[in-house]
């Protein structure tokens, strides 16, 4: 299937999953016109989410994507490309700075249109069609985010937390304004990040919309169906240290990432049960 997979399964949980940014493939349409090694790659999508998040067997959908964001990023609106944004559905440069193609060979409008119709639209409308036709009561989309913010957006250098959870709302996961748009409730936020903390008690903090406060894809489906949906970014410094990950591979200990994924839906779990029952 171009793009990604999808699982469904009839799982013991009203759960779909999305992975957007865990690829790390590159279009055919653009080999060629690159100007990044694969460990720049690696390193500016959102390596091994497809394992920590991969619940596949424990919920009802799971829906993932296997070309790299850096190339097409489906948790930006359609409309985000050159020249209008650097950092949109279309990259130019990387978060570290580095330029995504070599000299002139930046995508025109036509290959945009390609890429588009190809892997992003497909990507939302395998994720529209499980939620209209599958039992699901609550979609999580998920990341992993550097230890810092990269040297790219406004804070660079400032550290993140462990986990950041975002419903579109304040640092408490109410609106932002009276009648404003959230993605879900903000108690169900609020007991996601309580379980979260929980879980991972005394190994760093669980914060609400800071620093991402959800992306397009939470609100884009989330509008059109009232369906929940909840951002999860947890934070690279978990797996990727000297301790876990080989430097010239990048490969990381797989025992790590079990465990962090066990812990993690245990948490997810737990949350679900208090505010389902």
């Amino acid at each position: 299937m171009p793009g990604g997979r999808v699982v469904g399964l009839s799982g013991h949980y009203p759960f779909l999953f999305s992975i957007p940014h865990g690829g790390i493939s590159v279009p055919p349409e653009v080999r060629g016109l690159i100007n990044l090694s694969r460990r720049d790659i690696i390193f500016n999508s959102d390596p091994h989410t497809r394992l920590i998040y991969g619940f596949d067997d424990v919920a009802e959908a799971l829906v993932d994507f296997e070309v790299s964001r850096i190339f097409v990023d489906t948790n930006r609106a359609p409309y985000q490309y050159p020249p209008r944004t650097q950092d949109g559905v279309i990259k130019v440069i990387t978060q570290d700075g580095t330029p995504v193609y070599r000299k002139g060979l930046v995508p025109g409008r036509e290959l945009i249109g390609v890429l588009l119709q190809r892997y992003y639209f497909p990507f939302h409308n395998r994720l529209a069609d499980l939620i209209d036709t599958r039992p699901i009561e609550i979609a999580f989309d998920c990341h992993s985010m550097l230890p810092a913010s990269p040297p790219v957006r406004r804070d660079a250098g400032r550290p993140r937390p462990l986990f950041c959870l975002s419903n579109r709302g304040d640092k408490n996961g109410n609106p932002l304004r009276k009648g404003g748009l959230v993605t879900c409730p903000p108690e169900w936020l609020s007991a996601l990040a309580g379980s979260l903390q929980a879980e991972f008690d005394g190994e760093g903090r669980v914060l609400m919309n800071d620093p991402f406060r959800g992306g397009f894809i939470t609100v884009a489906h989330h509008r059109r169906t009232r369906t929940p949906w909840i951002q999860i970014e947890i934070n690279r410094g978990l797996y990727e240290t000297e301790e876990y990950i080989d430097p010239e591979t990048h490969l990381v200990d797989e025992a790590r990432i079990a465990e962090i994924r066990r812990r993690i839906f245990s948490a997810i779990a737990g949350f679900w049960e208090e505010v389902s029952g």
